[in-house]
């Protein structure tokens, strides 16, 4: 664990695994720690991966200013890092929420981007919605699977709006690509260690602007990679294709047989796309 300073003076930590050129990573949750992500399949023999616990999360200190959990607030705390590292550029991946964030980054700091790599990327910052058919669709890919009855039923209740805690619970096997034990101890493993006042303030009134934000993207010009999961229930292709389209230097990939943890599902795949894209 290493430590660097926010700019309001808040006590912030990174990971650092493998040697190499850094790229800062970015997780989602929102406002989960860094431990899910793992050394991203073995992304770190091609990369020094520098994993950042965000504010309030991990290693990092709880803020003064809950205010300050706000995603557009978080983009100083990556600058910081930016500076604490002694880099001119840097190259950024984010997954799921942390896509938001280094969204903001991209389009606040374009000159500070080398590359951008987004892995199964929410997008909510540049307010593009999968409907509930798309994830119904996107669902019955898994119609031969053991568990898909239950989990299919839980996901139609949702979409439906008559969710229970049990149907969110029994819908974890799509965000998988195989939905054994590894990924069960993945699921399992990531409890608690998310910041849930955080994350109720990340997306609060304000954090977002999708017109700047879409007008700052389309004037971004370095190289991009958006990764999908062909079975991820929680941002489907479609939609991963339609934000790669704001984007004037954006590469789609979609991963076979991947859900919302692609570097989990096939970390040899995962690992060849990116580390080609990271140069």
């Amino acid at each position: 664990m290493s430590p660097y300073a926010a700019h309001d003076g808040t006590d912030l930590a990174y990971h650092v695994f493998g040697e190499g050129v850094p790229l800062i990573c970015l997780p989602g949750g929102p406002m989960q720690d860094c431990d899910y992500l793992g050394e991203l399949g073995g992304l770190s023999a091609h990369r020094r991966l520098v994993m950042v616990d965000l504010r309030g999360t991990g290693r990092s200190a709880i803020p003064e200013d809950a205010a300050s959990y706000r995603c557009d607030r978080l983009v100083d705390d990556v600058e910081a890092l930016r500076e604490h590292l002694g880099l001119d550029r840097v190259d950024l991946l984010a997954h799921c929420a942390g896509a938001n964030l280094a969204t903001l980054y991209a389009a606040r700091h374009p000159e500070r981007v080398g590359k951008l790599l987004l892995v199964t990327p929410s997008t909510r910052a540049v307010d593009i919605n999968a409907t509930g058919e798309d994830r119904l669709a996107t669902a019955r890919l898994r119609k031969d699977e053991p568990w898909f009855g239950e989990a299919f039923a839980a996901l139609e209740a949702i979409v439906a709006g008559n969710a229970t805690d049990d149907s969110w619970k029994a819908i974890d096997p799509f965000f998988y690509g195989r939905w054994d034990a590894a990924a069960q101890a993945h699921q399992a493993a990531q409890n608690g260690h998310r910041n849930e006042e955080a994350a109720a303030a990340f997306g609060a009134e304000g954090a977002f602007d999708p017109d700047a934000t879409r007008a700052a993207l389309a004037a971004f010009d370095a190289p991009v990679l958006l990764l999908a999961g062909e079975v991820d229930l929680n941002t489907t292709p479609s939609v991963v294709a339609e934000f790669a389209e704001l984007f004037p230097d954006a590469e789609l990939v979609v991963q076979p047989e991947a859900g919302h943890f692609p570097w989990l599902d096939d970390a040899d795949r995962f690992v060849a796309t990116t580390a080609t894209f990271l140069g």
